[in-house]
């Protein structure tokens, strides 16, 4: 399963989705477009250069002094992620 876990200062994905087999798991593609879409789109969009790190399995962005711009680039994620947590309560859980 993959863990959403967001406060003031960053948001955390953990874990994995299991839905299918490595290469063919749409959930876990689902929710790494939206993880790269937001980054990429704060980086291109924006000023800000919040700090981020990736390993498999695991993502963590800074998003404490973000711009309004940025906000509504996170929000937009998630928009996205919950709507993916519905469809898919067994794989994603947003906390």
């Amino acid at each position: 399963m993959i863990v959403v876990n967001v406060n003031e200062e960053k948001i955390t994905l953990d874990g994995h989705a299991g839905y299918a087999e490595p290469g063919k798991d749409i959930v876990c593609a689902a929710v790494t477009a939206l993880v790269q879409t937001m980054v990429h789109s704060i980086e291109a969009l924006t000023d800000d250069r919040p700090e981020y790190t990736v390993s498999p399995g695991k993502f963590e962005l800074e998003i404490k002094n973000l711009s309004e711009k940025s906000k509504t680039l996170v929000d937009s994620f998630f928009i996205g992620i919950c709507k993916i947590a519905e469809e898919f309560p067994k794989h994603v859980k947003v906390r």
